[in-house]
């Protein structure tokens, strides 16, 4: 039964700078574009610089602004909180917001140890008993592309999957002297390039073959081990320690016996937000390219001397979610699968269905990205615990 019939459900979000500003795009257009069973207020928008926070406000389209997330977490006039902080942040918040009944959608990775994950994942297993919803931000597993890949593996087009790849590459970091920032501070994210790109490949990759990894052998590095503080930033030294990975390399076993392939690097020079999936299979492979994330290039093994990639313009309003935008050939964006998974979200929270991915997957991948820094110490593979 429907809680919210038409009703409101009111939303708390926690930072505002990038995936802020993602994640409002999200809660302003969904509704306008999609059937929603609730209707969506923008409530409160947090930050800790109340300046910053109002300006952020008034840009993003929140009613109201304020400086402490506890306080927002224990209102009664909040249904779901969004928590987009970095992840040193996410267990307090979410732990808070799960035990005051709220539904949470928390931005990825899940957290920045195991036994942090574990603690969400075990809480937000409990708070599901009684109705309240949990949503972990891999985003990617809802651009239509990638919801298509998953039904030409599942329909079993490719055979038997053999192997998988995935390299995600920017190169924001690739000059030495771009300034430090919380993401090169392991103490605040975790992980470098791992955690930020590599949870990411991983998720995709677990999604499209419905394997997910089971041991893995990698290498970790730091290129620049210092960088200067941003201006304006008083410290008593000229550069900041970088403590976190510049750059992955692993390779994994999967559930299925699939051989995978992993790369994540934030150094790869000309390289924007290069997200690219493969899969190979017995009867044919499949390739997705984020900054080509309209096209599915599909590879039936079948087809004899004429074999060849065929790319699938996914554009067409039988696919996964294009049906509520534009015309066949009007292609979407990297924004559009924040507002799906905003519909996902408010569908599951009316109904009571499972949300996916829950903090369960979080884990799972969090699980991951600890074996491949425990085989990074050992020189060897390493079992993903579980």
């Amino acid at each position: 039964m429907n809680p919210y019939p038409k009703g409101t459900l009111r939303v708390a979000m926690i930072g505002h700078r990038f995936m802020g500003a993602a994640h409002s795009q999200a809660w302003r257009t969904a509704p306008r574009f999609f059937d929603l069973p609730a209707d969506i207020q923008m409530s409160v928008i947090v930050g800790r610089d109340p300046i910053a926070a109002a300006d952020a406000a008034a840009r993003l389209g929140w009613r109201e602004v304020a400086t402490d997330w506890r306080e927002v977490v224990a209102r009664d006039d909040i249904d779901i909180v969004d928590i987009c902080v970095p992840s040193d942040l996410h267990a307090p918040i979410a732990l808070a917001a799960l035990s005051a009944g709220k539904h949470v959608l928390c931005e990825k990775p899940l957290s920045n140890t195991v036994d942090e994950a574990v603690a969400m994942a075990e809480a937000a297993a409990e708070a599901r008993q009684v109705g309240v919803q949990a949503l972990l931000g891999f985003t990617y597993r809802r651009v239509p592309a990638i919801q298509l890949a998953r039904s030409i593996v599942a329909r079993g087009d490719l055979g038997e999957i053999r192997q998988t790849r995935a390299t995600y590459l920017q190169d924001w970091l690739a000059d030495p002297s771009a300034p430090m920032s919380w993401r090169l501070d392991r103490s605040v994210a975790g992980s470098g390039a791992l955690g930020d790109l590599g949870s990411h490949a991983v998720d995709a990759i677990q999604f499209i073959t419905d394997q997910h990894v089971t041991c893995v052998a990698g290498a970790l590095r730091t290129f620049v081990p210092t960088r200067p503080w941003p201006q304006g930033r008083d410290h008593e030294s000229a550069e900041g320690q970088v403590t976190v990975d510049d750059a992955a390399v692993f390779v994994a076993e999967m559930s299925g016996g699939t051989l995978a392939t992993f790369e994540a690097t934030r150094m790869a020079t000309g390289r924007k937000n290069h997200l690219r999936l493969e899969v190979n299979g017995s009867r044919g492979s499949l390739l997705f390219d984020l900054e080509d994330l309209n096209s599915l290039w599909v590879y039936d093994g079948r087809a004899g001397s004429d074999a060849g990639f065929r790319r699938i313009l996914v554009t067409e309003p039988t696919h996964p979610y294009v049906g509520a935008w534009w015309p066949p050939g009007h292609g979407l964006g990297y924004e559009h699968a924040f507002s799906h998974q905003v519909v996902d979200f408010v569908n599951a929270i009316c109904t009571g269905d499972a949300v996916a991915p829950d903090f369960s997957d979080g884990l799972q991948v969090q699980r991951v990205l600890e074996a491949v820094e425990r085989s990074v110490d050992s020189k060897g593979w390493e079992a993903v615990m579980s």
